[in-house]
């Protein structure tokens, strides 16, 4: 029965062949990227291998489905000022710095992420649960300003007006946005409060 469990515990195998085909060795199916997409939403975990050299080309793969996701239209994440500050890194002596970085500030979102859907829910049960939502809103906020500041001094010793360059001091227009979205909702909340 040991066994059992520690092959459970075990990724999900999907073999990548020549023609771009994706095969799901668990359940002897071909998939797309978008039965991957769901694989990840749902929490399994599952290895690509080159189906002809076995090499593990899972992140090449997971890099395709976020290209496609962002291409498809209203369903962008990253900001485009993101993008520029990582390209900039690669090569950069911090660049070894950059993954476990990135690890902790999405491992941390997604802690928030959970917290702040709970506070939605109760927020919805009993309007007094609408002071504690805004707090935590205000804290992603606050969370979100301080990683993107964490990689504005990277971006500092480029050369002035190098293309793709952030004008110092400059906002990031999407950064705007999400504050302007915020203070919508915040409105539309305190008048649920007023109304309730």
């Amino acid at each position: 029965m040991a066994e059992k469990e520690d092959a459970a515990d075990e990724p999900i195998i999907i073999k990548k062949y020549a023609n771009r085909r994706l095969y799901n060795t668990a359940k002897s199916s071909y998939v797309t990227l978008d039965h991957l997409a769901q694989m990840v939403r749902e929490g399994l975990d599952f290895v690509v291998n080159d189906a002809k050299t076995g090499e593990d080309i899972t992140r090449g793969v997971l890099a395709q489905i976020i290209f496609e996701e962002e291409a498809k239209e209203g369903n962008t994440m990253l900001p485009a000022n993101f993008l520029r500050q990582l390209i900039r890194l690669y090569g950069d002596t911090l660049q070894g710095f950059v993954p476990g970085y990135l690890d902790a500030s999405m491992e941390t979102f997604a802690k928030n992420q959970e917290r702040m859907r709970e506070q939605v829910r109760q927020a919805f049960e009993a309007n007094p649960a609408l002071a504690n939502f805004e707090a935590l809103a205000r804290t992603n906020m606050e969370w979100f300003e301080n990683a993107m500041r964490m990689f504005a001094p990277f971006s500092a010793g480029m050369q002035k007006g190098a293309p793709g360059q952030v004008r110092p001091g400059g906002k990031d227009v999407e950064l705007d946005e999400l504050k302007e979205q915020l203070a919508t909702m915040q409105q539309q909340l305190n008048k649920l409060v007023k109304d309730g």
